[in-house]
């Protein structure tokens, strides 16, 4: 470790976090996205979501 001075303190910006969730949100959009698509585009099928949550339509 070492000790850093005021201007380089000034010049620390974080933000990685809200860059994190911003992709993590868009990532589950989209999964829910082909989801719907799945359910909606086909006369029948099933799918299984994390969780155990699954789902059949015919």
């Amino acid at each position: 470790m070492q000790v850093i001075s005021e201007l380089e303190m000034t010049m620390i910006s974080g933000g990685e976090a809200f860059t994190l969730a911003a992709i993590m949100a868009c990532l589950a959009a989209a999964i829910v996205a082909v989801i719907c698509y799945r359910l909606f585009m086909s006369s029948s099928g099933s799918t299984t979501m994390p969780g155990g949550f699954k789902f059949t339509w015919q």
